[in-house]
């Protein structure tokens, strides 16, 4: 069996500022009970006004280093996967390859939306199972708060600002990341989409005035396409991992909406109490979710050495990913 890669290490970051929403119901015609009941969220994180992208990835990339008994001299690649970088260039990997003191290494940024974490991990496994790479740093980072229209009830309830990171070296045979599968479709470009600030629409003032740097999402049609792809995506994974539903003892699929995440836990026909859930108190982090699930899940003893475990997200694009791991396993 060949040998593979393994997470030795997780760091998370999320902003101090917490807004709740009662607070949001002070400002937008919405309720708190009415957000609860359509999305399970309490409250979400806001970055600081000096707060970017980059600054939330170096504090969840330090815990990360730091867990795995490394440091920024180890690092062999940083990949960075979001979907607010600090600005269209230089890329977030090299702002924060930058700051940790890390040595020349190779620097990557993935921009997958809600999708960039597993990306990244898919893009860590293969260099270090290619042998070009023995230690990967793979962060999810986002601060949704900076292209939010606060005045959008549809979607201001919906997101918030943290980071989350992963240190992966190489695993035993058997142990670590045994599948992924990755997919996309252009074809969801109009349902969720930031539309200015790019090459097609480059900032100016009439962009301005129409708030075209706010994202903007058709609510109903993401929802329905991302209840039937995550699960299909995470059933892929198993498929090619060699496993079924029962055999998974942990889900961590990206935090959207909790009605989306008990809808692919019964299309998946994995018990809902083996998913971890936390977004509650953050809403959706975007590439930063399905990261700082896992550091609270592992925080928890709800993941265990041996474990089989599968990370799902959907995001813009569209994009999605799956992946399985079994727990543990450095070698």
């Amino acid at each position: 069996m060949e040998t593979g890669s393994t997470i030795v290490g997780l760091g998370r970051y999320v902003p101090e500022r917490v807004i709740t929403n009662r607070e949001l119901a002070r400002t937008i015609d919405t309720t708190d009970e009415w957000i609860r009941r359509h999305t399970g969220i309490r409250e979400r994180r806001v970055a600081a006004p000096h707060e970017a992208s980059s600054d939330l990835a170096y504090g969840a990339a330090r815990e990360a280093l730091e867990a795995a008994g490394a440091g920024p001299s180890d690092l062999d690649l940083i990949v960075a996967g979001t979907a607010t970088p600090d600005m269209l260039f230089p890329s977030v990997s090299c702002l924060l390859q930058d700051r940790l003191g890390a040595r020349s290494v190779g620097c990557l940024d993935v921009a997958c939306a809600c999708s960039s974490f597993v990306y990244g991990l898919s893009i860590a496994h293969g260099a270090i199972v290619s042998g070009q790479a023995d230690t990967v740093l793979v962060v999810g980072a986002d601060t949704l708060s900076r292209i939010t229209n606060w005045r959008d009830r549809s979607t201001c309830v919906l997101f918030g600002d943290a980071a989350g990171a992963a240190v992966l070296r190489r695993a035993k045979p058997g142990s670590g990341f045994l599948s992924f599968a990755l997919g996309g479709s252009g074809q969801g470009r109009h349902h969720l989409h930031l539309k200015a600030g790019g090459s097609r629409h480059p900032a100016s003032r009439e962009t301005v005035e129409r708030g075209d740097h706010f994202l903007w999402m058709n609510g109903p049609e993401v929802y329905k396409v991302a209840v039937q792809t995550m699960p299909r995506a995470a059933a892929d994974a198993l498929r090619r991992a060699r496993l079924v539903a029962e055999d998974v003892d942990f889900v961590i699929p990206h935090q959207a909406n909790l009605r989306i995440i008990h809808s692919v836990s019964d299309r998946l026909g994995v018990p809902t109490e083996k998913f971890f859930i936390n977004v509650q108190r953050y809403g959706n982090t975007s590439a930063a979710s399905i990261p700082v699930a896992l550091y609270e899940a592992v925080g928890a003893g709800r993941v265990s050495a041996g474990d089989v475990g599968v990370m799902v997200a959907f995001g813009a694009g569209y994009t999605w990913g799956a992946c399985t791991i079994r727990w543990g396993g450095a070698a």
